[in-house]
């Protein structure tokens, strides 16, 4: 009996180890869409790797300290470095997006999003679940909304009535 307990304890525990990738591959996904409808150069499969990869980088950390930790006495093993150098590689990534024409500058809100992807994948990965739905959430939230406030300044600046009024004084 106590053979299967642990099988099944670790068929679980991988399940949840492949659901972490799974979801983080879905978000990134749908940070994409995003990106992707606005026909920016970063879409769908640029920000699904990035989550994806984070997620799979900080599980590998964390499963290194467990598996190799008690291996060898004094062993200190941090399990948050690779997650260090995910935010460093993604400052490197996200710096090749960012252009600069005379004083215009692009690509810096998919910077932004290509690092928010990989925080992302890191909590993802570290299993922080709430925390990765509730700034999923509301990400998105503040983005529909900012959407929708520019749509209306931009009806109002375009609007016929105040070439009229120009016209007419």
């Amino acid at each position: 009996m106590n053979i299967i307990d642990n099988w099944l304890s670790s068929t679980f525990q991988d399940f949840e180890w492949l659901l972490r990738i799974f979801i983080s591959a879905l978000l990134g996904f749908f940070i994409g869409l995003n990106r992707t409808h606005k026909h920016k150069p970063a879409g769908v499969k640029t920000y699904m790797y990035v989550a994806t990869a984070s997620t799979l980088i900080t599980i590998v950390s964390i499963q290194s300290v467990l598996l190799y930790a008690g291996v060898r006495e004094h062993t200190m093993m941090d399990p948050m470095r690779l997650a260090a150098q995910i935010v460093t590689g993604l400052g490197f990534i996200g710096a090749g997006v960012i252009l600069k024409d005379g004083a215009r500058v692009i690509g810096l809100t998919s910077a932004a999003m290509i690092f928010y992807a990989g925080g992302i994948g890191i909590a993802i990965g570290a299993g922080l679940y709430t925390f990765v739905l509730f700034s999923f959430m509301v990400t998105n939230l503040f983005v529909w909304v900012g959407e929708w406030i520019e749509k209306r300044q931009t009806k109002k600046t375009n609007t016929p009535s105040s070439t009229l009024l120009e016209i007419s004084e």
